[in-house]
């Protein structure tokens, strides 16, 4: 899964990254959780548009929004299928930039967090899924969800489940919502090439919300 990850970078730096057409306020964060705002991409009329969801998936025929802490990740496998995520695999796709993410390896009673990300990049995109709730009293929520996979085999010793990270390539062929053949968007949610990537242990401190800091990021002997 993917429970928590880092955006370190300006809003300034989605135009030019993601050729969006808007800018959208946004601060480095060093440990975005769950129920949180995140940045993500969409693709409108007009192009590319950067706007701001609540990260947790929230259907249109949920009760209420607490539906969205279960609906974080989304699983590669069975996205195209999950009563919770099948519209908006269809229709609604969009790209949630990050400059890392935090996985923790079990090495028995203790878990060890990691900070992981792409080498040679500041920032790259998850696949992501969105969606429109409204309550019955008219307030509307539009949230996110993170598409999940197998770990690759670097990470495969720290969890068994990645995010999917897409290829700037792949982009423009996620973001078309034209595109809805279930058989080309799977050959899209892959695991990402490990030599690709690099890791290294942080501070437990990442376990809290309310730590949001560059010591997060800190190699753990440097702590």
């Amino acid at each position: 899964m993917c429970g928590r990850y880092n955006l370190i970078t300006d809003a300034e730096a989605f135009i030019d990254a993601f050729q969006v057409v808007n800018q959208i306020q946004w601060r480095p964060r060093y440990n975005i959780a769950p129920s949180q705002e995140v940045p993500a991409i969409r693709q409108e009329s007009g192009g590319r548009k950067a706007v701001l969801l609540r990260w947790g998936l929230i259907p249109h025929w949920a009760r209420d929004v607490k539906f969205g802490y279960r609906t974080i990740n989304a699983r590669a496998e069975t996205v195209a299928d999950k009563p919770a995520f099948r519209s908006a695999f269809r229709k609604r796709r969009c790209l949630i930039p990050a400059t890392g993410f935090y996985e923790w390896q079990k090495l028995g009673k203790h878990k060890q967090p990691y900070n992981i990300r792409v080498k040679g990049t500041e920032l790259f995109a998850f696949a992501g899924l969105w969606e429109l709730w409204q309550s019955p009293e008219g307030q509307q929520v539009e949230s996110c969800t993170i598409i999940v996979t197998e770990a690759n085999e670097a990470l495969r010793a720290i969890h068994d489940r990645m995010p999917v990270i897409l290829d700037p390539e792949d982009y423009d062929a996620w973001l078309d919502p034209g595109l809805q053949d279930a058989g080309c968007l799977h050959r899209l949610l892959k695991p990402y090439p490990s030599e690709r990537m690099e890791t290294w242990p942080v501070s437990s401190r990442i376990g809290s919300p309310s730590n949001d800091d560059p010591g997060l990021l800190e190699p753990l002997e440097k702590a």
